[in-house]
């Protein structure tokens, strides 16, 4: 699926890039692993060429993808639940740990959304600017920008 230098995205932890597909034994087993590192801050992770679209491994999104996401961002007619704030902190880390950009994109929304309300708990500002890294990082390398222009055509869009 990934061959070496191409960039990936692992569910969580964002952007990384193939530095190396390696075979090694496992309990006497050989395995293929993308050796990935990601972008963001140097750390290396090993994923099993095997199990790696199980685990969220995926390419990079495409030009109409980034569309599809700023159109989630800019969505504003939209219901943010009433639970509690760590209810709603874990649902929001399943959506960010299942590495699809258009969760991200929802996250980032409705945390924004809530903050205009209210004063977000440390965790939510915390994931507010998790999921914004993750976006931005992802989305400038989609389009080929520096990540100072996405960040700012999002804090734009929530402007």
């Amino acid at each position: 699926m990934f061959a070496e230098g191409d960039m990936a995205v692992y569910p969580a932890h964002g952007v990384g890039v193939i530095k190396a597909i390696e075979k090694q034994s496992v309990a006497g087993v050989d395995h293929t692993f993308y050796v990935l590192e990601i972008l963001e801050n140097g750390m290396t992770i090993m994923i099993p060429t095997a199990s790696s679209q199980n685990v969220g491994l995926r390419a990079i999104v495409s030009s109409q993808q980034v569309d599809e996401v700023i159109d989630i961002l800019e969505e504003r007619d939209i219901e943010i639940g009433s639970q509690t704030w760590n209810r709603r902190y874990r649902d929001y880390m399943e959506k960010i740990k299942t590495g699809s950009v258009h969760e991200v994109a929802e996250v980032l929304r409705d945390l924004f959304l809530l903050s205009v309300d209210k004063d977000l708990s440390y965790g939510e500002r915390k994931m507010l600017d998790t999921a914004k890294n993750l976006l931005v990082k992802e989305l400038s390398l989609a389009q080929k920008i520096e990540e100072a222009m996405v960040s700012k055509r999002i804090e734009t869009i929530f402007a």
